[in-house]
C-alpha cells in the first residue's frame, strides 16, 4: 500500500522590498570632443577604462512590479588622448542617482533605470596644463538582477551617461574650449538585501 502523499516543498518567491548595499565593477567606452571658440574641433577621440565602486538602494515591490531608487559611486580609470592635437580627457570618479523600474519573475528582475550622473572631467593640453571640472549630467539604461542564497543578488547592467560640456579656459587650452564627455558603461555587481 503506497504511503501518504507529500506535497513538494514550497519555495516562496523572493521579495525585492527593502534596503540593499553592494559592490560593482565594469568597463566603460565613450567619446570626448574638444571644440574651441572659433568652432573648430581641436580634438575628437575615444575614451576607455575600468570602474569599480559601491551601491546602495531601496526597492518597493507591489505584486510583480518593483520600484526603487539606487545610488552608486566609483573610482574611474576612464581616459582618452588625441596625440595629434596633444589633448587628453580623463575621469577619476563617477557616480549616479537613479530611479529603477522592473518586473519580477520570482528571483529574476529585469529593470530599466534613469537619473542623474556626476563625475569629474580632467582636461590636459600638452604644453599648457590641466583643468578639472565637476559635472552633472544624465544617465539611462537597463539590466537584469538575480536573487540567490536568501539575501543576496547579482546583477548585470548597461548605462549610457552624458556629463555635458566642461569648459577649459585659454590659460590651459590655448583658446576657451568646450570638452564633451559621453560614455557607455557595462558592469556587474553583487548586493546584500537587509
Amino acid at each position: 500500500m503506497p504511503g501518504p502523499y507529500k506535497a513538494p516543498a514550497y519555495s516562496p518567491a523572493f521579495n525585492w522590498t527593502g534596503f540593499y548595499a553592494g559592490i560593482n565593477g565594469g568597463y566603460a567606452f565613450g567619446k570626448s570632443n574638444w571644440t574651441d571658440t572659433t568652432g573648430a574641433t581641436t580634438g575628437e577621440f575615444d575614451l576607455t577604462g575600468a570602474l569599480a565602486g559601491g551601491t546602495v538602494g531601496y526597492n518597493v515591490q507591489t505584486g510583480s512590479w518593483v520600484w526603487g531608487f539606487e545610488a552608486d559611486g566609483a573610482a574611474s580609470w576612464l581616459k582618452g588622448t588625441d596625440a595629434a592635437a596633444c589633448c587628453e580627457t580623463k575621469n577619476d570618479w563617477f557616480a549616479t542617482a537613479r530611479g529603477r523600474f522592473g518586473f519580477a519573475f520570482g528571483q529574476w528582475l529585469p529593470f530599466l533605470t534613469a537619473g542623474a550622473a556626476f563625475g569629474d572631467v580632467k582636461m590636459t593640453s600638452v604644453g599648457f596644463g590641466s583643468a578639472t571640472a565637476t559635472k552633472i549630467g544624465w544617465t539611462a539604461g537597463g539590466g537584469l538582477e538575480y536573487a540567490f542564497m536568501g539575501a543576496w543578488s547579482a546583477k548585470v547592467e548597461y548605462l549610457y551617461a552624458d556629463l555635458g560640456k566642461a569648459s577649459c579656459g585659454a590659460a590651459t587650452c590655448g583658446l576657451d574650449t568646450d570638452v564633451t564627455f559621453k560614455t557607455s558603461i557595462v558592469r556587474a555587481g553583487v548586493n546584500y538585501h537587509f
